[in-house]
């Protein structure tokens, strides 16, 4: 399918030819009619794309400076390719658009294929000939409102949520501040509620449209503060909307003179906000921000997972708002086609981008698709990538089962420069990452559905860098296919999944499967080893672990995607004391600090105990600063200390003599040696990489050690 991305490090737009995406739970496939763009999100994204990076990095000081305190932390050469590889991702833009659902997933409710949908959310509603949208992001288009008209609701959406914060009544004067799209949808918007409107901009052209979308005076700014006064009978105006797009903060101060005694003036557009002390003072005025479309946004229990809000607690809730939006077309209360300015083919999306950034004038720009049949292969060869004939068990043949940014970042870099496989085919579920990967590593396929690359019986390998949930299924459904697994980590996030893998394992003659442990195999983790491997008693190894805050919203936080931080994450360090130690823990207590909303339970001390009396902390921390350098280890055992910092530098301290070995400029945490450790072993050269019944136990224990913090109790770590 055809669908418009943008390059952040070019600036470059481009039509591309991507996978569908698959419909997950809970969402549909939806043919897209038309797709609005947003002048106001878009042309912002569009034109920072377009900068350089000096411009970029004075446009977001913030990421400038996370960007610094990294190359401080990590090298400026693993900086450097991070950096470069962020920018060269490409990003789907759009997120107001309106089709028919053609294919449903499991578990969608209130849907069924054929309905006509308006379609709403970032990186959902996408400008593509087909889109995957989850259950609380469709609304059924009523059938006097035609695809063009609801391809505007998720942006009036956002008009209307502005104006339901203002709280006026009928016969209310408001006035709208900016009438680009966002504006006049407002001002169209108050008109059907029966308040009069006073419209305000800089462009005379846009004056004249707000008379015909129902303001009853429209002026340029320079008449504003005289035309206000007039309009509201000398009482000032009893709400204010903002929908300019301005880094200048005369909007709001503009805001202060027109408005009455203890008005509202709810900022809706992205605007400066140095507010005027004197006027919000003396008037005693409410200022309010309007977040996007209403409740719901930004919260994955509800845009992602359909968990809806209570009506009786949340009347309007993006859903709502966009269905109340569309209920006012269907009533003709309200017209949005004196707004469009342009319809561009999808073919030629790139010029949707040339009129919102250029100096050809415009308002709404409407992308429109064809109404051809779903493809029936869902395959994008790369014709890029080099010819290689692949025969059944003939070569090494490299199937991936995820492309997001540790795909890109780290994993995908490495097995180009190691080489010895041929790249056969890369999954991502929305297809857009995929088809990126395939043609920047050469693979010869991108897709959106997983059994691309697990049935493909020319595929011997498969790495598996999804999310955590899909470890465990993904590994079992590669073992069936005859394919040795490479899977990142965690092998599983509860034990029902552990007990299946584990039998999986058990079996003779099964493939080879491994995890990402890559810290293991790191050189300074290899000069540890052997430094301690000399010792004849039971060692102490504190790692402390500067893992920083997580939003709530984060996916490796919800236990049923991710496992949360110390199975999803912690086992990584879990790991790195068994393999030092060389056998698996057997009792784990843990101790907490409390969460208090902002954590979760990721502010933990775990103790380890191990067969031989060893013992192992990790102190895994989320309430530290991100400027400080992550991980620190300390190792002590008959006479001798190593103590690993950063996987920058290793001390080694015996004897009264001291080794000092150093990364300069990057850290090297052992990707690209385990990668050669899993191959070698595939090729028969070696046993597995690391030992299955260890796989096993660090699981055991990151699963025991959330037991333990939760009962405050000191757990056995069962060995079966």
């Amino acid at each position: 399918m055809k669908q418009l991305l943008q390059n952040m490090k070019t600036g470059q737009a481009l039509v591309a030819e991507v996978p569908v995406p698959n419909p997950g739970p809970g969402s549909a496939l939806v043919r897209t009619a038309n797709s609005l763009v947003s002048a106001g999100t878009e042309r912002m994204l569009v034109s920072f794309a377009k900068q350089g990076l000096l411009g970029k990095a004075r446009s977001r000081p913030d990421l400038a400076r996370e960007v610094l305190n990294k190359a401080r932390r990590e090298g400026l050469i693993t900086t450097i390719e991070a950096a470069m590889n962020k920018l060269d991702q490409p990003l789907a833009l759009g997120y107001s658009s309106a089709g028919t659902i053609i294919q449903t997933g499991m578990g969608l409710q209130g849907f069924k294929t054929g309905d006509r949908v308006a379609c709403a959310g970032g990186g959902f509603a996408v400008h593509a000939e087909y889109a995957a949208i989850p259950q609380n992001l469709l609304v059924p288009i009523p059938g006097n409102v035609d695809f063009e008209q609801a391809a505007f609701a998720t942006i009036g959406a956002i008009a209307m949520q502005g104006f339901r914060l203002a709280e006026v009544q009928v016969g209310a004067r408001v006035g709208v501040i900016g009438l680009g799209l966002l504006g006049l949808l407002a001002v169209g918007i108050a008109h059907a509620a029966g308040c009069q409107v006073l419209g305000v901009d800089l462009d005379p052209a846009r004056v004249d449209l707000a008379l015909q979308m129902g303001a009853q005076a429209a002026i340029t700014r320079e008449q504003a503060v005289e035309a206000a006064a007039a309009f509201s009978h000398g009482r000032g105006l009893d709400a204010i909307l903002i929908c300019a797009d301005t880094a200048d903060s005369d909007p709001v101060e503009l805001a202060g003179e027109i408005a009455r005694d203890r008005a509202k003036v709810v900022v809706v557009g992205a605007v400066g906000m140095t507010v005027p002390r004197k006027p919000y003072y003396e008037k005693e005025l409410a200022l309010v921000v309007s977040r996007s479309y209403g409740p719901g946004r930004y919260d994955p229990d509800y845009e992602e997972k359909g968990q809806d809000y209570p009506i009786g607690y949340v009347r309007w809730t993006e859903a709502r708002n966009i269905e109340s939006f569309l209920g006012l077309m269907a009533d003709e209360k309200l017209d949005v086609s004196p707004l469009i300015t342009h319809r561009i083919p999808i073919e030629e999306g790139e010029r949707a981008y040339a009129v919102i950034t250029g100096a050809e004038p415009y308002v709404g720009v409407l992308l429109t698709y064809g109404e051809g049949p779903l493809p029936k292969e869902n395959r994008i060869p790369n014709f890029e990538a080099p010819t290689v004939q692949v025969k059944p068990g003939e070569i090494l043949a490299l199937g991936v089962l995820g492309a997001g940014n540790y795909a890109l970042s780290t994993f995908l870099p490495v097995i180009k420069k190691v080489g010895g496989i041929a790249p056969v085919g890369i999954v991502s579920a929305s297809g857009v990452s995929a088809q990126h990967a395939a043609r920047r590593f050469g693979f010869g396929f991108s897709a959106s559905d997983p059994e691309s690359v697990l049935n493909d019986l020319a595929i011997n390998l498969i790495a598996i860098l999804t999310r955590h949930d899909l470890h465990s299924e993904q590994i079992l459904s590669a073992l069936q296919s005859g394919k040795h697994v490479y899977c990142e980590k965690p092998l599983a996030i509860n034990p029902e999944q552990l007990e299946q893998v584990q039998k999986a394992l058990e079996t003779e003659e099964q493939p080879l499967v491994t995890l990402g442990f890559n810290r293991r195999f790191a050189p300074l983790a290899m000069d540890l080893k052997g430094f301690m491997d000399q010792r004849h008693e039971p060692l102490y190894a504190h790692y402390r672990v500067n893992a920083n805050v997580l939003p709530p919203e984060h996916w490796l936080i919800d236990p049923a995607v991710g496992g949360g931080r110390i199975i999803g994450e912690g086992c990584h360090f879990i790991d790195f004391l068994t393999f030092l130690v060389g056998e698996n823990p057997i009792e784990v207590s843990v101790h907490g600090l409390p969460d208090n909303g902002k954590y979760s339970e990721d502010n933990v001390v775990m103790t380890f105990r191990f067969p031989d009396q060893s013992i192992g902390v990790v102190s895994y921390l989320a309430n530290g600063d991100k400027s400080y350098p992550k991980e620190y280890l300390e190792v002590f055992c008959g006479g001798r200390i190593a103590v690993l910092d950063d996987w920058r530098k290793l001390e080694l301290v015996s004897n009264h003599k001291r080794q000092v070995k150093r990364h300069v400029l990057r850290q090297d945490k052992g990707h690209q040696a385990a990668w050669q450790a899993f191959l070698a072993a595939v090729r028969g050269e070696q046993e597995p990489p690391i030992p299955y019944e260890q796989l096993i136990g660090v699981a055991r224990a990151s699963f025991a050690a959330i037991e333990a913090l939760r009962s405050g109790e000191t757990v056995k770590i069962a060995k079966e």
